[in-house]
């Protein structure tokens, strides 16, 4: 006998494929573009088959069966051949509408997108759509919450900068730090770092080189909160897409929606998160120029787009990466040519550690001994014993290196594990986050290297280890 319960859970079953079935009847007539979009995906790909609406319903129960609070979603009838944004995001679990908002029921382009969040980890959004409890936010193990420790990070805040110019124009007295371009406060401040910051403005009767310089460099182009600027190399996202959805160096798009034009540059090369993260996405970025301190304002590069010629397609990789990454006066070491940003800059140095540091030198932890060790002393290595370590999720998420319970990796001065650089035998070998390829790291102990354990800037390697273009 059904009881009860069951026949609710039927009726409700029922009753939602009914309405479900009416509303795409109903707004499959009214709008037909959808099915122009599924003609051109179709084509293009070179697929048999008709237009048909693409229904998804995400949420699922353990029975696969939607939970009471599930809601059918056509997004992907338009955006047919839109590829999932990461195996930890699977689209029939989570749907569109849970990060990008917008109408999941509408197939008429302005009803499907009304309220829509075209880039859910904005800074200005984040923290109500990735920040979610239980998804990049609401944990009692802060390592998870993502959303805070990015809005915290000198990448958001520009804390340092802000200091030295205020200081230097004679606005403040010292390089304490007190602005940020984001503002907040940090409940459990360390040492070194401050408590908050306030959102910083010019007043009204600031110096024309403050007001200058938050016009010109605060709203440049070159921080998480900002756009960027729409030329070649520039073409980035904002917030954690910044860094976690690559972008090509003429900002053109190359995936298969066909939503999506291909002919029009601002667009992130596939709608994918990555932790394989290259030296060029950090290069959108990161030495495109220089900024003057004199007349605030940003000169680019004379040798790349938009300022200079564009490349060969023919040059070589290597070559076109020296090009393309180190500016002509640059000076640069091995690993700094061979490894990519993030092979060597760890999570909490780059996307913050929910701390608001004062400027770069004092949050900076990873130095050339954290890998090579010094004269007298080894790298400190730790083995992975903790099912749980923050380590181990980071390798789950990137699929050019692997880490197990009981290997040995290295730690940071801050114990911090950089789980890509492990130990093999009686040798230290970096794995590369983006292709996996194996580095050999060579020690200072038992080499002719001069080192000094306390100068551990690049210039000193530079000194005797410097290559340059």
């Amino acid at each position: 006998m059904i009881t009860t319960s069951k026949q609710a859970y039927l009726f409700f079953s029922t009753s939602l494929l009914l309405l479900t079935a009416l509303t795409i009847l109903f707004w499959g007539q009214l709008a037909e573009d959808w099915k122009t979009y599924q003609q051109a995906y179709l084509f293009q790909t070179n697929q048999p088959g008709q237009p048909a609406v693409q229904q998804i319903i995400p949420r699922l129960g353990p029975d696969g069966q939607p939970t009471p609070d599930a809601s059918p979603e056509l997004c992907l009838t338009c955006h047919m051949g839109l590829a999932e944004i990461s195996p930890s995001h699977p689209v029939e679990s989570f749907g569109c509408v849970i990060c990008h908002r917008g109408t999941g029921l509408a197939l008429d382009k302005e009803q499907a997108h009304a309220g829509l969040l075209p880039n859910p980890s904005d800074l200005a959004v984040a923290a109500e759509s990735c920040g979610q409890d239980n998804c990049h936010g609401g944990y009692a193990d802060p390592t998870r919450n993502h959303v805070d420790q990015v809005t915290r990070s000198l990448q958001a805040t520009y804390a340092g900068g802000i200091a030295m110019i205020r200081y230097t124009f004679g606005v403040q007295k010292d390089l304490a730090a007190s602005f940020g371009v984001v503002g907040g406060v940090d409940p459990n401040p360390l040492s070194d770092t401050v408590s908050s910051l306030t959102a910083y403005q010019p007043q009204q009767d600031a110096l024309p080189m403050e007001t200058q310089f938050a016009q010109n460099c605060l709203t440049g182009g070159c921080h998480l909160t900002t756009p960027p600027i729409e030329a070649p190399y520039f073409y980035r996202s904002t917030g954690c897409a910044a860094c976690h959805v690559l972008y090509n160096n003429d900002g053109l798009y190359t995936g298969a929606d066909p939503t999506i034009a291909r002919d029009e540059p601002g667009h992130a090369a596939t709608h994918q998160f990555t932790t394989a993260i290259p030296y060029t996405q950090c290069n959108h970025c990161h030495n495109r120029g220089n900024y003057s301190l004199r007349t605030m304002t940003f000169t680019p590069r004379p040798d790349l787009p938009p300022a200079g010629p564009p490349l060969s397609e023919m040059m070589p990789t290597e070559g076109r990466r020296l090009v393309e990454y180190y500016q002509p006066i640059g000076q640069f070491t091995l690993c700094e040519w061979e490894l990519d940003c993030a092979d060597c800059h760890t999570q909490a140095e780059v996307m913050g550690d929910g701390h608001f540091w004062p400027d770069q030198k004092t949050m900076q932890y990873i130095q050339c001994r954290t890998c090579h060790g010094t004269l007298t002393e080894p790298p400190t290595t730790v083995e992975i014993t903790d099912a749980e370590d923050p380590a181990l999720r980071l390798a789950r998420l990137n699929d050019h290196y692997s880490l197990g319970m009981g290997d040995v990796v290295i730690s940071t001065a801050r114990g911090e594990k950089m789980g890509s650089v492990q130990l093999r035998g009686e040798q230290l070998v970096q794995f590369s986050q983006v292709d996996g390829q194996e580095y050999v790291v060579p020690p200072v102990m038992g080499s002719d290297c001069q080192q000094q354990p306390d100068e551990q800037e690049s210039r000193y390697c530079h000194q005797c280890h410097a290559y340059q273009r």
